[in-house]
């Protein structure tokens, strides 16, 4: 089920390119090369990671690449922002909960 407006009643019927695409192993449809974070909305997915330390749910904030709140995993590779990739065919992504290159105590006093 897809919550994107297919038939607008100004601008008409929109033409897509759909591909596939997996979160957590879900399998999922987007226009190709829309942004990961409009691709997941529309698919209802709203919790892209939870928080390092409490574990609430962390989703699309700014969508401009500023606050890396929509890091993901695309492919195997971590700490993707979501809004600022592509959907591509095939693409595997993943939710994250893990800080990038977080030293143990918060600090490297070396």
């Amino acid at each position: 089920m897809t919550r994107r407006i297919t038939n607008h009643k100004i601008l008409g019927s929109f033409e897509v390119d759909l591909v596939t695409f997996y979160w957590n192993g879900r399998e999922l449809h987007g226009h190709r090369g829309e942004s990961l974070t409009a691709a997941l909305l529309a698919n209802d997915i709203r919790t892209l990671r939870l928080h390092e330390k409490d574990g609430s749910p962390r989703g699309l904030y700014c969508n401009i690449g500023h606050c890396s709140e929509c890091r993901v995993t695309i492919d195997g590779k971590k700490n993707q922002r979501a809004c600022l990739n592509t959907v591509k065919e095939g693409m595997r992504i993943e939710s994250q909960s893990m800080l990038p290159n977080l030293t143990k105590g918060g600090r490297n006093n070396a």
